[in-house]
């Protein structure tokens, strides 16, 4: 009988050795080296690759439009508040016109415009002569808005379709996770992981580029009112301007000459 034992505890021990070895000692050997962003990038399908590549572009154009349209809204904003304030104290129009000289920027237009409109008006200061001023500033206005508004359309666009981007490449990446399990037939982690990581990494790279692009829109949008309130009380002292130059007494006079 010890015989018999000992000759089966020798018949297992060979079966032992002879048995494949077990399932997590292959999953280590498949499961990839490097999980770290960059590795995950390098081994990701073309598709996610492609995704990956367009956020972080959509990324990269979201801060480059912050800078520029923050530096352009702070220095016409400063110099519109400048020439505004000009505009408050007893000045004519002929002289606001001339210190505004050949200037391009948003007041001085205003200004030109209102000077040209009196021009063309042979300098006869009436009603008839504020509601087509009023038409012009409205216009010069309207074309400033739309001026410094440019850019920030893009920013809307982003924000709202970086999300559905990166889900886009989430959705591939778990494709790809489920053909792998379907032709290696095994739901082995080292087959599933990489797949998975890959749709995660397609998610957080949307959502990256997506925050800061809804964050960066609400906030030039609040700058650009501002500035556009700015060219409204502009506007507004243009037409104080010259309702004061139509009540003044040379200008009575001068109307009873003719």
């Amino acid at each position: 009988m010890q015989g018999i034992f000992r000759l089966r505890q020798m018949i297992v021990a060979i079966a032992l050795a002879l048995a494949p070895a077990p399932a997590f000692a292959i999953d280590e050997a498949l499961l990839p080296r490097n999980l770290s962003p960059w590795g995950m990038f390098l081994g990701a399908d073309i598709v996610v690759k492609t995704v990956m590549v367009g956020l972080a572009i959509a990324s990269l154009v979201t801060w480059t439009v912050w800078l520029a349209k923050s530096v352009e809204l702070r220095r016409k904003g400063a110099l519109a508040l400048q020439r505004t304030r000009a505009l408050e104290g007893n000045i004519k129009l002929a002289e606001a016109a001339q210190r505004a000289g050949d200037a391009h920027d948003a007041v001085a237009q205003l200004i030109q415009s209102c000077a040209r409109e009196a021009e063309l008006s042979g300098g006869v200061l009436d009603d008839g002569l504020q509601e087509r001023v009023a038409l012009r500033l409205e216009r010069v206005e309207a074309a400033m808005s739309r001026q410094i508004a440019r850019g920030t359309g893009v920013l809307a666009t982003i924000g709202a379709t970086a999300p559905f981007v990166g889900l886009f490449g989430t959705v591939w990446g778990i494709m790809n996770s489920f053909i792998g399990i379907s032709e290696s037939h095994t739901t082995s982690l080292a087959v599933v992981a990489p797949g998975i990581a890959e749709a995660l990494l397609a998610t957080a790279l949307g959502l990256v580029a997506a925050i800061p692009a809804v964050v960066i829109y609400n906030q030039l949008v609040r700058g650009i009112a501002n500035y556009r309130a700015l060219l409204g009380d502009a506007s507004a002292q243009l037409m104080l301007l010259v309702s004061r130059q139509r009540d003044h007494r040379d200008f009575r006079m001068a109307r009873a000459a003719e």
